[in-house]
């Protein structure tokens, strides 16, 4: 049986808190015309990465118990890295992503066969492009927000949508860098943003544009108390409940 609410939640406004940047690869190849990843469901977890601010990186991938790689990790495998994700934030890490509500760590419970802890670290943990579309009313990519923050931006040339293809290539080495830079991206934009209170990017039409952070990046129990943004001016604006349903 999971663990019930009983998570530690770092004070997030004061500064102090460990952070742990988390990301995930899938298995399944997707078609390129795709509108929504969960009509592909399942979709497997090929690989994964976590980075603490202490500079701990921790791989997984499917095999890595007995020194091989596999297609896909077992359930058993999945539950393992949610064990280890339970216990940092047990130890006092506050958990980052970019998108992990919506999508890692809806994967995530899926594969782990529904691990209830899945839902309470979801709830917990800092998503930052959550936070911004509860701002915004839109969202931009990682790439884009790490690069508008002179930050080095995710691996050239890659994308999450060519790694369940290249896994199965067998280029295994080049998506296990592609995860670890993903982390690495995540970790640096977490600390650039809550230092300096906001997060800059560059807009399609090449207009710099910026978003406040006055307490700095909001896990996503927070973020969603904040006040609905105007989205009249979008012709199909997103709902929240589009990254929140599953939970």
């Amino acid at each position: 049986m999971s663990p019930q609410n009983n998570y530690h939640q770092p004070d997030l406004l004061e500064g102090t808190h460990k952070i742990l940047a988390f990301d995930i690869e899938i298995a399944k190849e997707l078609p390129d015309d795709f509108d929504d990843f969960k009509a592909n469901r399942p979709l497997g977890v090929s690989c994964a990465a976590a980075l603490t601010d202490e500079g701990e990186l921790t791989i997984w991938h499917g095999g890595k118990r007995d020194g091989k790689l596999t297609e896909q990790m077992a359930e058993t495998e999945v539950l393992e890295m949610v064990d280890y994700l339970w216990s940092m934030v047990q130890a006092g890490f506050q958990i980052y992503t970019w998108n992990g509500l919506g999508f890692d760590f809806d994967i995530l419970y899926e594969e782990s066969g529904g691990d209830g802890r899945c839902k309470q670290m979801a709830r917990s943990h800092v998503d930052m492009m959550f936070h911004f579309f509860c701002i915004n009313g839109y969202a931009i990519s990682l790439d884009k927000a790490s690069r508008g923050m002179g930050l080095e931006g995710k691996t050239e040339g890659m994308d999450g949508a060519l790694a369940p293809k290249m896994w199965r290539e067998g280029k295994y080495d080049q998506v296990l860098g592609y995860v670890a830079q993903d982390v690495r991206v995540t970790l640096g934009l977490a600390r650039q943003c809550d230092r300096k209170k906001q997060v800059r990017w560059t807009s399609n039409r090449g207009r710099d544009q910026v978003c406040r952070l006055p307490d700095g990046w909001l896990p996503v129990e927070q973020a969603l108390k904040l006040p609905e943004p105007d989205t009249s001016w979008m012709s199909t604006p997103w709902p929240r409940s589009k990254f929140t349903g599953w939970l």
